[in-house]
């Protein structure tokens, strides 16, 4: 009787980290998605990609830094073992990612390079395909399928897109550091707290950048004139602050939270509801209605997020048999 009644907790308690971790994963894709419209309107200002990014990921980490030291203050060792993981973290995932796709930005349409940089939702099946020499179940292929085939329809790719084979490689290099920061996110073993990886590494991010910019090779300008959002006019300040505290500190503590609850797959199909928010958002601040092909991607994204949830829940079932 206490077997079954430990069980039955187990159970249930395993219950409630998913929905946790679901909760974490969906909120950390509305807070990512919140950065669209507030970096938008500081560029138009006069700030350059690379300094909206250094001074997102630079105050986010000092942000969290001091919930980071309490939270590694008897964990002694912990961020010597995690060096890797934090410097991957930083510095392919953060800043490489964000580099490359603003690269991609600037040489193709911002729709077809989140197209290219979500492809590391595929990498990330891939990935886990080659580490555990498991094929992905039925489930999560169509998963797989459905979930790109709404990308493509809520970023309504149509007319005549006439790709720059150097974005092309800057947006395939951003899918490959999403694709790192879900896995690396996953990654629990070494006992850093989600808190110390997001913090620790921003900054190593942060710090690389700065080093980028020193040496010439990312454009840095930055601006003081207020900025212009939703009819509204606010102090470039509170942007960045937005930038830094709700779309890069929340959202990358979220974001590791729900990575090691839920594990990188779902994960990083549950990131694909970003590109949802983002529609949301520019309906509520910039007064752009999402068509019907967009809400009809919505769906079909919602749809393979589903089905790739259930293809884990298999996989995980066939091997605890």
């Amino acid at each position: 009787m206490a077997t079954s009644e430990t069980a039955a907790a187990g159970g249930w308690a395993r219950g409630i980290r998913v929905d946790a971790g679901l909760l974490a994963a969906v909120l950390s894709a509305a807070t990512f998605a919140s950065s669209g419209p507030f970096a938008k309107a500081l560029l138009a200002t006069g700030w350059s990609p690379g300094s909206v990014v250094t001074a997102r990921v630079g105050l986010a980490g000092l942000v969290l830094l001091g919930p980071a030291l309490y939270a590694v203050r008897a964990l002694p060792g912990v961020v010597r073992r995690s060096a890797w993981l934090i410097l991957a973290f930083g510095l392919v995932a953060v800043a490489g990612c964000q580099v490359a796709y603003f690269n991609a930005v600037q040489r193709m349409p911002i729709g077809v390079a989140l197209l290219l940089e979500y492809l590391g939702v595929v990498l990330v099946v891939l990935w886990v395909w080659a580490r555990s020499r498991r094929a992905p179940t039925r489930a999560t292929l169509i998963g797989v399928v459905l979930s790109l085939a709404g990308l493509v329809l809520v970023l309504d790719l149509t007319g005549s897109v006439r790709l720059d084979p150097v974005g092309v490689v800057w947006g395939l290099l951003a899918a490959v550091g999403l694709a790192v920061y879900f896995v690396v996110s996953a990654h629990g073993d070494t006992g850093l707290p989600p808190v110390a990886l997001a913090s620790f590494g921003m900054l190593a991010g942060a710090v690389a950048l700065l080093g980028l910019a020193a040496l010439g090779a990312l454009p840095t300008a930055t601006a003081t004139a207020p900025i212009a959002l939703g009819g509204v006019t606010l102090p470039w300040w509170l942007a960045i602050g937005e930038l830094a505290v709700i779309a890069a500190a929340t959202a990358y503590l979220l974001g590791a939270i729900g990575a090691r609850r839920l594990g990188s797959t779902v994960a990083s199909f549950v990131g694909l509801t970003e590109v949802l928010f983002a529609v949301v958002l520019a309906w509520l601040l910039l007064g752009e209605l999402p068509t019907p092909v967009q809400l009809a991607g919505g769906v079909l994204i919602l749809a393979g997020v589903g089905a790739v949830r259930v293809g884990e829940l298999r996989a995980r079932a066939t091997v605890s048999d």
